[in-house]
This record gives C-alpha cells, structure tokens and sequence, in this order.
C-alpha cells in the first residue's frame, strides 16, 4: 500500500426502524433514535483524518435505501479496499450481508469479517448451532417465531431465561426486563418484543456469573476485559443492556464499567481464550471479533455472543483492549487496511 490507494469508508446513514430500542416502554423521545449509530457517525471523521495521514485518498460513502444511486458512486470512485462499516439498510441489520455480498460481486475487496460469517453471526440461533456443533459451550435456548402461535407447552430451559431479538446486535431491545423467572413474565416480554420488534426472540438459560469480553485482532487474541457491575442496585440482573451501552443517564451506564485487564488466573485467562478462538475460528471470522463470554459460578465459560466487526470508535471495548496490547488507535485502522489490501493482491494473484 502506498500514497495513492485508494480507501473507502462505507457505512449506513442512521434511521429510525423501531418506535424505541430500549426493550421496554419509551419514557422520553430521544430514546427513539438507535443512538449506536449516532454515535458512531461522530467518530467517522476522526478515523477519515488518521486514514488521510497515511492514505490522502480516502473518501465518504454513507448507504441508505438507495441502493443503485450507492452502486454508481462506488463504481466512480472504486476504491483499492472498503472499510466496511455497513451495519444494516434504513434500520434493517439483515441487510449487512447483502451489502458485503455486493462487495464480493462487484470485485471490492473489504475490511472487516465475510458476508458468509455476518449472516451466521447475526441470526443467533444459528451462531448457537455451529458453536454447539463444534463442542463449544453455549447456554441451551428456544427461539419464539413472529408468526407462530406463542405457546410454552415445549419450553424446556431452566429459569432465569434471558430474552433477546434474535437478528439485532448493539444490545437493542435488552432491558432490566430481559431477564425473566416463570413462564408468567416470560409471555409478557416475548410478546412485548414480538410486538414491537416483529421479529423472532431468542430465548436463552441465563448464566449466572462474570461477563468477559474476548477482542480477537488479526488472529491475535488481545488482553480480556470484564463487565464490572459494582453498584449495580440488587433488583436489576447483571447484563449489558441497551442503556447500559448508550444512555449515559441511566443506572445501567453508570454501574456497569470495564476493567481490562481482567483479573483472572493464568488457568482461567488460558481456558477463556481458548474458547474464543475456537469460537471464532468456528464460525469463520476474520480480522477483527468480539466474543462475549460468561464464566459460570463454577468457571465454566459460557459463550453467549460473536460479535464480528465490533464498533472500532475510541473508548470501545475493543479499542480497549488492542490499546493494553500495544495498539494504538490509528494501528488498528492502518492494520485492517493492510489486511484488507493483502486479500486484494492475493485475488489478484489468482485472477492472473
């Protein structure tokens, strides 16, 4: 790579899919907005400016509903690598996969993890089948359908369950109310989230236990950090809800802080990493993932989550972590470039 390659940074303008995000009913109208991508808007100047030091071609893409109009402009300017922070098309998450798909076929080469393992990471009943299949632990779980009858008569797992959107990342519809204990609030929720998410749920035995985040960077498994939930009022369940992520108000913000490193001993740091890279290497990720892990009261690690193509903005957990291990923020840019970069010449090898 030099000077003048080209860069592209391509990412979804935010929208307004869902009447709120939090899980629970709206209390004011700023909660309307996903606020993980406003957020993340702001910071894209800041990674367009450190990309230009090194590489003075880097360009804005953002998508939104039109596609073709999308087409022609990456087609004009085509790029040598995309960074591909695509997350979904006018709220809807299932289209990231489309957009990666479109990348392959167009012949863009692209940061980041393959349409392939984007489509298994997001519908995460899927991410449970291959982990399970691969003899990776992973809590037992039920998946509750839109367009079925909401029956219970099946329902195996063992109480508290912990419910989820079942095609949504960035902890949306997770609230104090997603831990559940009988089969009474269970059918509240679901159908709470059915109705307004009209999407599956994902419903899981719930992990009682620490909260580990595992950040994987270019096969290199960096330092683990943890969810620290010191302060937390004993009435709310330990989890990492949507406020807790983006609602600095909140309880859940204030009172779920990370600690990087964790402190583990060598034994249990040993045996959680191991997990996460058979957990990444299982479900065929590359240059940059997350694993969320719950180590059990009896240190069993749990993997609850993979999360491909975390959110790189300053001050995230994986951020974090690549900073413990040595990483400074633009390295982490320039070595997803160069990964990206070394894909394309590799294609071209080939092609020749």
């Amino acid at each position: 790579m030099n000077e003048n390659t080209k860069i592209l940074l391509c990412y979804n303008e935010p929208f307004a899919a869902y009447q709120n995000y939090l899980g629970k009913t709206v209390l004011n109208e700023s909660e309307k907005t996903d606020l993980s991508e406003t957020e993340f808007i702001m910071n894209l100047n800041l990674i367009e400016t450190l990309l230009k030091k090194k590489y003075p071609k880097t360009y804005l893409l953002g998508f939104d509903g039109d596609i073709p109009k999308a087409i022609k402009q990456l087609l004009a300017i085509s790029p040598d690598i995309i960074f591909n922070f695509v997350e979904s098309i006018e709220g809807n998450s299932r289209y990231e996969v489309f957009v990666t798909g479109m990348f392959d076929l167009l012949g863009f080469q692209y940061t980041g993890n393959s349409s392939l393992c984007l489509g298994n990471c997001l519908i995460k009943y899927r991410t449970k089948q291959l982990l399970k299949f691969n003899n990776i632990n992973s809590p037992d779980y039920k998946i509750f359908r839109v367009n079925d009858k909401f029956s219970t008569a099946d329902f195996k797992l063992k109480f508290p369950v912990i419910l989820k959107l079942a095609y949504e990342d960035a902890s949306i519809g997770i609230s104090e109310f997603s831990v559940v204990h009988d089969l009474k609030t269970l059918r509240k929720q679901v159908n709470y989230l059915l109705r307004e998410f009209k999407q599956d749920v994902l419903a899981e035995e719930y992990i009682k236990g620490r909260e580990l985040n595992v950040s994987i960077f270019a096969g290199e498994v960096l330092p683990i950090s943890e969810i620290l939930f010191k302060g937390l009022p004993g009435n709310l369940p330990k989890i990492v809800t949507y406020e807790a992520k983006w609602s600095p108000e909140s309880v859940y913000y204030k009172y779920t802080n990370p600690k990087c490193p964790a402190d583990l001993t060598e034994t249990q740091a040993s045996r959680i990493k191991k997990v996460a890279l058979e957990a990444y290497n299982a479900l065929g990720c590359r240059d940059y993932v997350r694993v969320d892990i719950r180590l059990s009261q009896n240190n069993k690690p749990y993997v609850i989550e993979v999360n491909p193509n975390p959110d790189i903005s300053p001050g995230t957990g994986f951020v974090r972590s690549a900073k413990h291990a040595g990483y400074e923020y633009e390295d982490i840019l320039y070595k997803l470039a160069e990964l990206a970069y070394k894909r394309k010449k590799y294609d071209q090898e080939i092609a020749a």
